[in-house]
């Protein structure tokens, strides 16, 4: 059995979703943190460990993720948009930020469009969704994937997946290859290529670029400079910052912040640099 370095919660909401949670710390403004691809919870633990000293801190494992349930769902973007505004109408959450890892990003701004005013700020760590793809460029992107076997459930596979979104401390992901390949072992037969197989096409159908400019709440985005993963280098020849420069301008109320000597897994690999830029925006939004 899993256990998270936190108290483990768990809640039952409508579309037959069961949802394991973190709940600490406490404050006048929450945090809902957000995982990204076949991820869980605990991703978010340097981030909770200090910014539960100032805020009420909440990580959710999606459906069909680390101790949530693996029920059968459709694993689209709206899907789990749905699941995440259920989640903040059922423990009646106020003043809230959203922060989101990758899909997680992108999960919380498609909250936020399809339900405006559920959270008053948002925090992207190396979000998905600024890309758009043609229908040729998402058959590219699904023949890279298997070409690199990312479904595979084999322990090396994963470790060189989840290292290759580091930039140079690999051994940061350490205790996230070893917690991810427990978990693992508890899914059911086929269930988690076929999740992972929906979230990816998730994606790739509800990019969120063209909406933007309907994000009116203030916006911060973190990328690494070195971010392996955003944009897809075989498909966009363009640069991260690039991406993500555009895609802020867009947003009425949006800053970025590319950070030095980093990687995808931002709030992981530059936790403390991370938290303070989070502290510094939440206190400039009271």
């Amino acid at each position: 059995m899993i256990t998270y370095p936190y108290k483990t919660h768990f809640i039952d909401l409508p579309g037959n979703c069961k949802v394991a949670y973190i709940d600490e710390g406490s404050g006048e403004k929450t945090i809902l943190f957000i995982h990204g691809l076949a991820n869980y919870a605990p991703v978010w633990k340097k981030n909770i460990d200090e910014l539960k000293k100032y805020y009420r801190c909440i990580a959710i494992d999606l459906p069909g993720n680390g101790l949530s349930d693996q029920n059968d769902h459709p694993f689209s973007m709206k899907f789990f948009g749905e699941c995440v505004y259920n989640f903040i109408t059922a423990l009646k959450l106020k003043n809230l930020c959203l922060a989101g890892h990758s899909m997680g990003g992108q999960v919380a701004m498609t909250t936020m469009l399809n339900h405006p005013g559920c959270a008053d700020a948002l925090v992207l760590c190396a979000p998905a969704g600024f890309e758009k793809f043609s229908v040729i460029e998402k058959t590219m992107f699904f023949s890279s994937i298997h070409l690199l076997d990312f479904f595979s459930s084999d322990e090396h596979s994963l470790r060189t997946t989840i290292e290759s979104s580091f930039y140079r401390q690999h051994t940061q992901a350490e205790s996230v290859v070893n917690e991810l390949a427990a978990l693992m072992k508890t899914y059911k037969v086929n269930y988690y290529h076929k999740m992972i197989e929906a979230c990816i096409k998730g994606m790739l159908e509800a990019p969120v670029y063209d909406r933007l400019g309907s994000i009116t709440i203030p916006v911060f985005v973190m990328f690494g400079d070195y971010d392996a993963l955003i944009p897809n280098k075989l498909i966009h020849h363009t640069t991260t910052e690039r991406l993500a420069t555009d895609a802020v301008k867009k947003m009425p109320d949006a800053r970025l912040d590319m950070i030095p000597d980093c990687g995808h897994f931002v709030q992981w690999e530059k936790a403390a640099e991370v938290n303070r830029n989070i502290i510094l925006f939440l206190e400039n939004e009271k």
